[in-house]
């Protein structure tokens, strides 16, 4: 159980505070609460899918403090203090170059894991990992699309990382201050 900080805490919960797309958030989280969790169901942010609740398929892909993590494996007591951005607040006011490739490329189809792998291609690129198709591709593997548009994903990430996407934005470092 959550509740916000001005509220009568319930027993056995625990203070967390996190800034959640530039947004300092002050909650009591019961400590079996998830990241993903707490994004969806008490702040409402569901870009974030929840798919297999597992680990194994990247839906619920965000990145906290720089880094991509799959918010379903991470309780969210243990990210206090952290910054956590969603695909929420990724973009301010326009696209951020990322989801434009997404959508020159056509890279989604059914589009419930496009959330998760434009977060990952974000820290992807951020991370400066990925220098060719075959890394680019090596480093999403962790994201599955069961409607397999991997070759389009893989072009509109390319094309971000050669600097060809039509939209231009600010990082994800300033997104989320």
């Amino acid at each position: 159980m959550l509740s916000d900080s001005g509220s009568s805490a319930s027993p056995g919960t625990i203070p967390v505070t996190l800034t959640v797309n530039g947004q300092e958030r002050r909650l009591r989280v019961a400590p079996w609460t998830t990241l993903l969790d707490l994004l969806r169901e008490e702040l409402d942010l569901t870009g974030t899918k929840k798919g297999c609740d597992h680990g194994q398929c990247g839906a619920c892909t965000v990145i906290v403090d720089g880094k991509r993590i799959n918010s379903c494996l991470a309780l969210a007591v243990q990210k206090d203090g952290a910054r956590v951005t969603t695909i929420e607040g990724l973009s301010s006011g326009s696209l951020h170059p990322v989801q434009a490739a997404f959508l020159e490329h056509d890279a989604f189809q059914c589009g419930y894991c496009t959330p998760g792998q434009i977060m990952s291609a974000v820290a992807l690129i951020e991370e400066g990992r990925a220098r060719s198709r075959d890394e680019i591709r090596e480093h999403m593997s962790g994201n599955i699309c069961r409607c397999g548009a991997y070759a389009n994903i893989v072009d509109a990430v390319e094309d971000v990382l050669k600097g060809k996407s039509s939209s231009r934005s600010s990082s994800v470092r300033e997104a989320a201050e």
